[in-house]
């Protein structure tokens, strides 16, 4: 590297050695001379989708009742008191919830689609289309939402999108009726014949985004050595620090810290499971933790310094897998997922399948706290980041997909209001959201997507009124 103080340091500056290479988050040396930091970052809004799958209790006819998922009022003043969205109470102001839209492409159109539910859903969370039933290798379904923002405004990054997920998608060949099981391992589609694969072990994720060796057996000799990649570029780091102000000095110190312990933690994860000890995974990779939580949080903070480092704008993130049997103990119930979701209506089980729900939510408040804690440019990346979370699935024991669960989160650059629960007319479609949020996201030019019949307001009618 070459530093002169007082010179701008390219947005995109790697720090380079051993086969490492990791990107410097924004700092204030990056801002041409005479503008000020918070007017100089222009990049495109971050974009995650988070699939919820197999719907919520609260979509059931009693759970909705007792307003399980959607809170009662509609408008600014609603009480998440009894809604498996409570744990994002805290972060209201950066929540946005649409209710009462419908994903009619996940449904049966013919008679020999009836039951293939599980294996059609997830295709069509991100692309609104309903998929082919065929368990062959010519499988159709539609382009992801998010694929077609990465196409646009993800190709000046190294990597233009990542695809993550928490349990196994690596089956082959046909699932059940008549399905190919990769309309159920993926909700990224690069074009309607193009499901993109996705990557569940932490370590392979942190070694796409940092360069961690040349070869495999580059990073094979590294770990045996239980070294971090950050040894690797200590020249270019201490040389960096000389040229830095004390600002940039604390930015990159955070920065390289969270490096350092997400990869500790990494580290962590694949010594416990190498002891041969019994694992509650069996099969999974070695650096995928057993916790839930554990694994949800590894994904989250990779996320976040993947933004923080404007390696990549766009995430998918599959967080189950629909018809599993995972059991969840921290959420408050030993039932298996499955077959809590088949409450058959009885209020007792539809508020065990609750637990469920709100315990995977409450993961979420970790991931906001992360993004919001980074800064570029004087603003935090959670008001630069559009967060859509949400199932294609609605009661998941009729295994419908009316009236299903949905809420954004952030600020996508301004675009996102926060604090506000809107609910659709009855039939919307989901897609109608989707293509609204295109349209907050900068491509104006799509006009439908998916069974999209219009656009969805986000905001409240005739009110410009702040909240209470």
């Amino acid at each position: 590297m070459n530093f002169i103080t007082g010179t701008r340091m390219e947005r995109r500056t790697f720090l380079k050695g051993m086969g490492a290479s990791v990107a410097l988050p924004f700092l204030d040396a990056m801002v041409p001379a005479g503008r000020m930091a918070a007017n100089s970052v222009t990049d495109p809004t971050r974009f995650v989708a988070i699939e919820l799958v197999h719907g919520a209790a609260g979509c059931s006819e009693w759970g909705a009742s007792q307003h399980l998922w959607d809170p009662a009022e509609v408008g600014r003043n609603f009480d998440l008191t009894s809604s498996a969205l409570r744990p994002l109470e805290e972060w209201r102001e950066r929540l946005t919830i649409v209710s009462n839209t419908d994903v009619r492409m996940a449904e049966a159109f013919e008679a020999n689609e009836i039951g293939g539910d599980h294996f059609r859903s997830s295709a069509v969370f991100l692309t609104q289309s309903h998929p082919k039933q065929t368990r062959g290798s010519d499988v159709f379904a539609g382009t992801s939402l998010d694929q077609i923002y990465a196409s646009r405004f993800g190709q000046d990054t190294p990597i233009p999108s990542m695809q993550l997920c928490i349990e196994p998608v690596d089956q082959s060949g046909g699932c059940a009726y008549g399905y190919s099981c990769v309309y159920t391992d993926t909700i990224s589609w690069a074009s309607p014949s193009a499901p993109l694969p996705m990557i569940r072990d932490p370590r392979v994720v942190f070694n796409m985004l940092f360069g961690a060796g040349g070869s495999s057996e580059d990073r094979a000799s590294r770990r045996k050595t239980n070294s971090s990649i950050l040894d690797w570029i200590t020249g270019e780091i201490a040389y960096l620090k000389r040229e830095l102000g004390p600002n940039d000095m604390q930015r990159l110190e955070r920065y390289l810290e969270n490096v350092r312990e997400i990869e500790r933690r990494i580290q962590a994860v694949e010594a416990q499971n190498a002891t041969g000890e019994e694992r509650q995974l069996p099969g999974a990779p070695a650096g995928v933790p057993d916790s839930f939580e554990d694994h949800m949080r590894l994904m989250f903070d990779l996320q976040a310094l993947a933004f923080a480092s404007d390696m990549t704008r766009v995430f998918s993130f599959k967080t189950g897998r629909d018809a599993s049997g995972r059991v969840y103990p921290e959420s408050g119930t030993d039932r298996p997922f499955h077959p809590a979701s088949h409450h058959g209506g009885r209020e007792e089980a539809i508020l065990d399948f609750q637990k469920i729900n709100e315990y995977h939510v409450s993961m979420l408040p970790y991931f906001l706290d992360r993004l919001e804690a980074l800064d570029e440019g004087g603003t935090d990346l959670l008001e630069k980041t559009m967060i859509v979370f949400g199932s294609p699935m609605a009661d998941g024991n009729l295994h419908n997909h009316r009236r299903c669960p949905l809420v954004l989160l952030g600020g996508a650059n301004g675009q996102l209001e926060g604090n506000l629960h809107l609910k659709a007319p009855d039939g919307t479609p989901m897609a109608n959201v989707m293509l609204t949020l295109m349209h907050k996201l900068g491509m104006d030019d799509i006009n439908s997507f998916g069974d999209s019949t219009g656009d969805f307001s986000l905001t409240l009618p005739h009110s410009t009124a702040p909240a209470d």
